[in-house]
């Protein structure tokens, strides 16, 4: 029999082609498209996107299926308790975005601390007269105090690199507080979420969306931030209550928001984008041409890896 990789859409470089190759058939069908929903029957491995849910009902007709992979480290979107109890496996690509992931928060937090967004817009409406000392002046970060959510390697890389800049660096992770978090050249304490947030001058986001930090960050969480705060969102939009950060924001009690990423995005909530003290991205953690090519491969690898095993 042959093989069906079903692909809701090219990924960069040329391994799903090469994949292809090996394992004919290759059909891409845009999600959810009519080609897409089609071709589930026949397909023996699904290749999705972060952005493109699969549910029950969607793999029900897939009575071949064998393998999702998915162009992401996070698998929230998958119905993963499903794909156990039917065998179907589950590729993601974790630890190859790491350094792309933990650079783009450090943009995010020097944007914010230094009103970069603010300072461009200046000087592209021709309105800016020359320096002057109190110019959109911004916050220093050396000897603040930097609180990370989530010890994995992007937290830490995270932490290394705000550490290279003179910050004091505390986590908390869903391992509990026993025991400090190794960054390599220095170990770094663990604490309980309350102390944390009133110590965390920055507070950085770098843990799964699961069950348990769902609505971690509600209103009353982030009202333990001490005032000016900034926070820096890299991980997934569900873990902090929105309306209240951009409640927060209107009030003075955080000093900006830094976002890649959104509840229910790209719906993002409208507020975000009249809210004050915000950088917005969409979605560019692993948005370098180098990290999506890897992904790409170590995706694709696995795809192979369990189609050969299971002697399609």
């Amino acid at each position: 029999m042959s093989i069906r990789i079903l692909s809701t859409s090219p990924l960069i470089g040329p391994h799903i082609e090469d994949l292809g190759k090996e394992f004919p058939e290759l059909r891409i069908a845009p999600y959810r498209s009519v080609e897409w929903t089609e071709a589930l029957p026949g397909a023996q491995a699904l290749v999705v996107l972060l952005s493109e849910p699969l549910a029950e009902i969607d793999l029900k007709p897939c009575a071949n299926l064998k393998v999702i992979g998915t162009y992401s480290v996070g698998t929230n979107h998958l119905p993963r308790d499903y794909c156990d109890a039917r065998g179907i496996r589950i590729v993601s690509t974790p630890g190859v975005l790491t350094d792309a992931t933990a650079d783009l928060a450090l943009t995010l937090l020097m944007a914010l601390t230094r009103r970069v967004r603010e300072g461009d817009a200046l000087v592209r409406s021709g309105e800016w007269k020359g320096w002057a000392p109190d110019l959109l002046l911004g916050s220093g970060l050396a000897g603040k105090t930097c609180g990370i959510l989530g010890s994995g390697p992007i937290g830490r890389a995270f932490a290394r690199r705000v550490r290279a800049m003179g910050m004091e660096v505390i986590f908390w992770d869903r391992g509990g507080t026993r025991g400090a978090v190794d960054l390599g050249a220095e170990t770094v304490r663990r604490l309980p979420l309350d102390d944390l947030l009133r110590s965390s001058y920055v507070l950085s986001l770098h843990c799964p969306l699961t069950d348990r930090t769902r609505g971690l960050l509600n209103r009353e969480k982030l009202a333990l931030l001490p005032e000016g705060a900034f926070i820096i969102n890299t991980a997934r939009g569900g873990i902090m209550d929105e309306k209240a950060a951009i409640e927060l924001l209107h009030a003075g009690r955080i000093g900006g928001a830094g976002l890649d990423v959104y509840e229910n995005e790209p719906d993002i909530d409208p507020g975000w984008c009249a809210a004050p003290r915000t950088v917005l991205l969409p979605h560019l953690g692993s948005a370098t041409r180098e990290t999506r090519e890897e992904m790409a491969r170590l995706l694709c690898d696995g795809i192979r890896n369990i189609l050969k095993s299971s002697g399609a």
